[in-house]
């Protein structure tokens, strides 16, 4: 490498912010374009229903919108899109897109609010069908709902191209007509968050190692230092700490281990019980000396999918001003083969001295994990979600549909259910029986397993069942994201590629509990 990682990731970082979220009014209208939204009719008879900025922008041309829409073709269904030239000299391209019904609401079937969702993925479509014309500013019809439209901006906008020699045209968006200017600001910090945890997800290995991870959040939250205190946790500290199951992965790879620890004190009482949030950081996850098949090992550059999500929702939540108190935690490392690194069979200790046998080394995530949510018990928390590309059972039992929450408590799965109708970025709950503890904790050498008794049945599960044994707290859940970890076609606001959820999820789920202080 000539290029320094850090300096190579946090520019890219610093140019992308400045790409695609500028509000620049000073393009000249050859390079500008509209976005405006329309809903299905419920009857034939019925005439076109535009928005309110669609009908508004539809009257200052005498009707000629809704003219040639009707003779463009049939009527739009959601997330379709049509293109108009020279309507207007301030947008010579105005794309009409397609919302569904008007009156969608919250889908008991579905578990997340249909009329959000339909503006995202709407939104998406129209702002990258003007990207690909090489129209370098966009004005994004609200739709009703500023905050869900900035979303579908910003996300549909983002694709990681940092390191290509041809890169996406530069865009820049802001909202058309009257709206509600803190809802659109919300919507672009929560798809920014979202978009910096996809921007760590997607970048090799080789560029975002342990060391520039914890650097990258460092600078991202370098603007909140009235607020949060950011800890890069050496070796040496993490070998103070007795974290020997964190230590026996990283032992294996050249890289040093960081454990990355944030404090963000959002919160008028200092001492109020803070939300700690851990997130599994192994930055490259070749398997160990258990090695994974070479065909799409490279995605397991995304194995700190975890970490990515929590660290991000933890800048956004400084960038929201969110008043709640949240410590975010990240064991950071490689996994992989040498003489050093973990054997099958080997037996390590965990911070909670409980032994762990490893069978399998490629089950590492909970190994670091383990000493993490140890460690999360010091803050007196008033709830831990640890989240975790942990399993490809999880991908298996739910695919991309959900994350898969494990949790101890009703209180918890209810609020992070609420907060993924809100964001679209579904949770599912899943079961922690004893059933699968048992599997877990019939170890021939130590007083647990690293895999479950019978490895092809429930894995996820028996990862879950894993992990509660180094949890005390009476408000914890786990969520795997294997599952979740990238978007091929199936999130239609998303791009092909890593996906950075459910970031806006724990974003809400802050929110939301703030709220309630």
């Amino acid at each position: 490498m000539l290029v320094p990682f850090r300096t190579v990731l946090l520019s890219a970082i610093r140019k992308h912010n400045c790409r695609l979220f500028s509000h620049n009014n000073t393009t000249s209208s050859a390079k500008k374009g509209l976005v405006l939204g329309v809903y299905e009719k419920k009857s034939d008879s019925d005439g076109i229903h535009f928005t309110e900025a669609a009908a508004a922008f539809d009257r200052s041309l005498a009707g000629k919108l809704s003219e040639l829409l009707s003779l463009s073709g049939p009527p739009l269904k959601k997330g379709k899109s049509r293109i108009f030239y020279g309507l207007h000299q301030d947008f010579p391209s105005v794309v009409v897109v397609g919302l569904g019904k008007s009156d969608a609401g919250v889908c008991g079937k579905e578990n997340w609010d249909s009329c959000k969702e339909n503006i995202r993925a709407a939104v998406s479509v129209g702002c990258r069908q003007l990207q690909d014309l090489e129209v370098v500013h966009v004005e994004v019809d609200p739709c009703g709902d500023g905050q869900s439209a900035a979303e579908g901006a910003v996300l549909g906008l983002f694709e990681y191209d940092e390191l290509k020699t041809k890169k996406k045209i530069c865009v820049t968006t802001q909202p058309h007509g009257s709206v509600d200017s803190a809802a659109w600001q919300k919507g672009v910090l929560y798809g920014e968050g979202q978009n910096l945890a996809r921007r760590l997800m997607e970048a090799p290995a080789n560029y975002v190692t342990p060391t520039v991870f914890a650097d990258t959040i460092e600078q991202k939250l370098s603007g909140f230092a009235d607020k949060v205190t950011v800890h890069k946790r050496p070796q040496s500290w993490i070998e103070s700490e007795q974290m020997g199951a964190f230590l026996s992965v990283s032992k294996g790879s050249d890289e040093p281990p960081v454990f990355l620890e944030l404090n963000y004190k959002g919160g008028s009482d200092p001492a109020q019980p803070p939300l700690v949030l851990v997130g599994k950081g192994v930055t490259f996850d070749s398997g160990g000396i258990s090695l994974k098949p070479s065909s799409g090992m490279d995605a397991m550059r995304a194995d700190m999918g975890g970490a990515a999500t929590v660290c991000s929702a933890i800048v956004t939540a400084a960038a929201l001003k969110l008043p709640i108190n949240i410590i975010g935690l990240a064991p950071l490392c490689e996994n992989m083969p040498s003489g050093k690194a973990n054997k099958p069979g080997d037996v390590v200790r965990a911070k909670n001295g409980k032994t762990i046998q490893v069978d399998n080394t490629d089950a590492e995530g909970r190994l670091i994990l383990a000493d993490a949510l140890c460690y999360a018990h010091n803050f007196s928390p008033r709830a831990i979600i640890n989240a975790a590309t942990l399993t490809g059972a999880m991908d298996v039992a739910l695919g991309s549909g959900a994350t898969g929450v494990f949790t101890n408590s009703d209180w918890l799965w209810e609020r992070l259910h609420k907060a993924s109708i809100v964001t679209g970025d579904r949770v599912w709950r899943m079961p922690l029986f004893q059933h699968y503890t048992k599997q877990i904790t019939d170890s021939a050498l130590a007083d647990l397993n690293n895999i479950g008794k019978y490895s092809r049945s429930g894995g996820a599960c028996t990862a879950a069942a894993f992990l509660s044994e180094f949890v005390t707290a009476d408000c914890w859940a786990h969520l795997d994201i294997a599952g979740v970890m990238s978007n091929k076609d199936e999130v239609p606001y998303l791009r092909k590629g890593m996906s950075g959820r459910p970031t806006r999820t724990l974003v809400e789920f802050a929110a939301s509990l703030a709220s309630e202080h």
